[in-house]
Parts: C-alpha cells; structure tokens; sequence
C-alpha cells in the first residue's frame, strides 16, 4: 500500500513517570479499537508503535506535563508524528465527573482526530537547558525570600526587631551581622539557630549571584542577544526580565494578533456573559507564570511619570531608532493607563491592566526581531 493511500492512526497516550496508557483510534472507528498500558520504557514504546505503523500511518500525542519532550523527541526520531497538548485548552464536558488513565487516553485521541487540541511549540534541547538556567535563577530568589522571612521571625519571637530603618538595607545587614559575632545579645542555643539561617540566606545570594553571571554570558549569545537588547529599551526590564521572555515566548511571531499573547501569559479576563448581561472577573492566570510575574514587576514603573533615566538610557545606546521611539510612546500610554485606573480601581488592579497593555506593545516591537538561524537541539 502506498503512502498516500495509508490510513492514518491517531494515538492518544496518557503519559505518567512509571507507565503509558495508549487508546489507538483509527480513522472511520467510532470508538478507539484498543486500549494499552506499557511501562514507561522507550524501547517497549517503539515496538508497540513499529506493530502499529504497519496498518497505518501513526499520530500521537499526550499531554504536556512534568513528562517533558522526551517521549516527543525520540518518537520524531523514531519517524512518527507526535503532538504535545496544552492541557489548559483541552475542551472538557462539565457533565462528566469520571477521570482515569484510560479515559484520559481515550479522550486526547478523540479530540485530536477532530483537531479539537492545540499543541504546544516544542523548544530545541539548548532552548530548554537556557531556559532551565533562566529558571533556576528564579527559584533562588524565591528561596532568598524564604530565608529572609525564616531570619525575621525567629528575631521577631526572641524579642529582636530592627526599628531604625528598612529591612534589608546596609544597615539592616549590619545589625544582623552584629547579632551574629561572638558577643551576640542571643542565647547559645539562639545564636546557633540564627547563625544557620544566615550561613543558609549567604548561601542562596551566593549561588544566586553565581546562576547571574551565567545568564549574562548567555545573553550575550546571538540567538538571544538581539531580543534581549529590545526588551531592555523599555521601562522596567532589565537583563534577567528580559531574559525570561526571551527564553519563555522564544518566536514571538506564532502570536498572529496581541490579545493572543495576552492570553498566553493568562493576563486577559475571565468572562461569564449571556445575553444581555456581561460578567467579567479576575484575569485566568491559566498561561506562563514566569513571563507573567516580570511583566506585572515591570508594570509597577509605569507608575512614574514619563522619563528616560541613566541606566535606561545605556540600555537603549544603539539600538533601533524605532524600537526606542516605541518604547517612549509605551511610556506616556501606560503611566496614563495606570493613573487612570488608579484613581478609581486598586492600585493592584491597575498594575495589571498596565501589564496586559504592556504586551501589546512588546508584541508589536517583537515580532520585527529579524530571524535568527534555529537554536541547535544539542551543544555538540
């Protein structure tokens, strides 16, 4: 039989660390014809799907998850067409309140034969391992947050508490540093536990520091250099901020308008209108977290009024005339936004009223990013 006249086979794969429950549905059946569940080995994967390929053409897909691209990568190689599934658009019946394994299989090859399921853009191996160091940095700063609140407690239950000024400034730091030598006001067993919770906050700014360092020597590499050089022209990103949308969003341009991206990131509103009536809520918060959180911090400047200071005016030295034309004209957009929605709405509010306005502009600048050759999938 020829390749043109081949029945095609759509796969739906329930995918879990220790196994993978298959729902093969070819095309014409009503209902998937079998459904499997293999350990999860790539191997037993490959002949199952080898047995399959001989009655049809294959097109799998599962869902993204902690599974990653794996699975995806080796079955591209293998020859096969496999789909990666943003779960937060798979259409679901409110009346079913059934869900297994198999169900779950059963499903995803259902609705993507009806080409009901939107696939995620799979990065290149070196685009996730950038991203995964863009990443880590991040967790380090939560996990200084952490520290820092560990310190201030356990100060606050024994009596200590720095009222001369802001937490965490020089001299806040001095003080603690006081409290840590060896004529500490604390007790022995005190001084121990506040000694370790310093030594573990030193830590994390240490390593921190250490994750900054590498995120600039891979800024500077030419797939992200010139991306990173346009989002620093505006107000409220600078080199780490940049680099998460830069790793985060990669091709800016598979945004064919705004409000897709805005949707993306989760900053659009929730809605529940009939007729007449017209109910909106808080935003979905169902995109990428990450490029939501620095996009909300950078609204926060938008607060001031219009002005192009020293730092960001050695950010935007030689790049684009129209790139920092724009950038200008977000600033008087955006800080009138915010105002505006300040004066009658909470301040929190308007912040991310000003981040969903501020992708527009990201957007349009963005997708005039001239094409760089593809990220490589390995670093050999």
């Amino acid at each position: 039989m020829s390749s043109t006249t081949r029945s095609i086979i759509t796969l739906g794969m329930d995918v879990h660390k220790d196994s993978i429950t298959l729902a093969v549905l070819p095309d014409g059946a009503p209902a998937p014809t079998r459904v499997d569940q293999l350990p999860n080995d790539l191997g037993k994967l490959r002949r199952y799907c080898d047995r399959l390929a001989e009655q049809g053409e294959l097109r799998a897909c599962y869902e993204a998850s902690g599974a990653g691209y794996v699975l995806q990568r080796e079955m591209r190689q293998w020859g096969y067409v496999c789909d990666v599934i943003a779960p937060s658009l798979i259409p679901i019946k409110p009346g079913v309140q059934r869900k297994h394994d198999k169900h779950d299989a059963v499903q995803l090859a259902r609705l993507h034969r009806a080409g009901e399921l939107t696939a995620v853009r799979i990065p290149s191996e070196l685009e996730e391992r950038v991203r995964d160091v863009v990443r880590c940095r991040e967790t380090f700063q939560h996990e200084i947050l952490k520290s820092r609140h560990y310190i201030l407690k356990f100060l606050a239950r024994r009596g200590f508490v720095y009222r001369d000024g802001q937490n965490w400034s020089l001299k806040h730091l001095a003080w603690l540093r006081t409290l840590a030598a060896v004529s500490t006001p604390l007790a022995r067993e005190d001084a121990l536990v506040f000694r370790e919770y310093l030594s573990l906050l030193d830590y994390k700014i240490g390593r921190r520091d250490e994750l900054d360092r590498e995120i600039t020597t891979l800024a500077a590499l030419p797939e992200y250099a010139p991306a990173v050089s346009w989002l620093q022209c505006f107000r409220g990103f600078q080199l780490h901020s940049a680099m998460v949308l830069a790793t985060e969003i990669v091709d800016w341009r598979r945004f064919a308008r705004p409000t897709q991206l805005m949707a993306y990131l989760g900053l659009v509103s929730r809605e529940s209108s009939t007729g007449p009536r017209e109910r909106k809520g808080s935003i979905t918060k169902a995109g990428n977290s990450h490029c939501r959180h620095v996009l909300v911090q950078a609204a926060w400047s938008y607060r001031h009024r219009p002005q192009v200071g020293t730092h960001l005016k050695a950010r935007q030295q030689g790049q684009p005339a129209a790139v920092v034309t724009h950038a200008w004209k977000a600033q008087h957009r955006l800080h009138k936004l915010y105002t505006h929605l300040a004066y009658r709405k909470q301040p929190k509010i308007a912040a991310v009223a000003v981040a969903r306005e501020l992708v527009g502009f990201l957007w349009a600048v963005m997708r005039e990013l001239p094409q760089t050759d593809p990220i490589p999938t390995s670093t050999s």
